[in-house]
């Protein structure tokens, strides 16, 4: 049986050390700035969050792309002539080409390569909960489930993974074509924060909406609620922000002080969203078990 590796897109918003430390391949997706285009793998490599959200805050509209079929191809073919499968986890094939791009580079890859396993697995998941589902395929692997059973692993918990956030920013929502300019302009004035998710097919949808940032931390936390009653609590969460850590960290200790949850995992929402959702954007993920 040949050795794999995990590999995933940008989506997924680990950080280098991790990636670096369990050998995780990342396909990266780009965006546009002020006519520069960024990428990890571009000689521009990635902007500063903190300086991509100021930008955002200050009226500019990044452009996004999808992962590159070519460079797809070009990471595959590397792994596998070094001697590895693959199981690459991809952004939600609703919201974006990675996925499509992935399988189409897989496919390539395999002609060239007949011995090559390339699983490439829609995650319909993005931010958060793209990234507990590469958590646990890189701790799947590292306790030597097969590739075959990793993926099946994988498949069967992505129902089970879900991905709530709010977005105080509708003027960022304005701007990235989700929501018309009066509604963003009366939602401001009122201090609406709606509340979406991703839902089973990958693509965004409205849950809710509530009146300022303690009421949208609240009701991110009690997005819990159920699993409590049921037992199926998960062991860790994944929150992610947009050049807000405060507000991160408040509400996972909210969580920790009504569902005693202990590991968390914080990062920068990655700018593919963070262009859209804009500044103080906050993500809550979790897997339930």
């Amino acid at each position: 049986m040949r050795p794999y590796i995990i590999s995933t897109d940008s989506m997924a918003d680990l950080s280098k050390e991790y990636m670096e430390t369990h050998k995780v391949q990342l396909h990266p997706l780009h965006y546009i700035l002020d006519g520069v285009e960024y990428g990890a793998e571009l000689e521009t490599g990635e902007m500063d969050m903190k300086e991509f959200y100021a930008a955002v805050r200050n009226g500019k509209k990044p452009i996004t792309n999808a992962t590159n079929v070519g460079y797809d191809t070009e990471l595959f073919e590397k792994a596998v002539k070094e001697g590895y499968d693959i199981l690459h986890l991809a952004f939600a094939s609703a919201m974006s080409a990675s996925y499509n791009n992935a399988c189409v580079a897989a496919e390539v890859v395999k002609e060239k390569h007949p011995e090559a396993n390339i699983i490439v697995i829609d995650t319909t998941e993005g931010s958060g909960g793209q990234n507990l589902l590469a958590r646990r395929a890189v701790s799947n692997l590292e306790n030597g489930m097969s590739i075959e059973e990793n993926a099946e692993d994988i498949k069967k918990v992505i129902p089970n993974t879900q991905v709530v956030f709010s977005v105080p920013d509708l003027m960022s929502l304005y701007r990235g074509g989700r929501l018309k300019k009066s509604a963003a302009i009366i939602g401001t004035v009122l201090k609406v924060t709606p509340i979406l998710c991703i839902d089973p097919k990958g693509a965004l949808a409205v849950v809710n909406k509530v009146r300022g940032s303690k009421a949208a931390q609240q009701f991110l936390r009690d997005a819990l609620d159920p699993l409590k009653e049921k037992g199926t609590l998960p062991d860790e969460i994944a929150i992610e922000h947009g050049d807000c850590l405060e507000a991160a960290e408040e509400l996972a200790e909210l969580v920790k002080e009504k569902y005693g949850i202990e590991k968390y995992h914080y990062a920068y929402l990655c700018p593919t969203l963070g262009a859209h959702t804009g500044p103080g954007v906050i993500t809550f993920s979790f897997i339930e078990k």
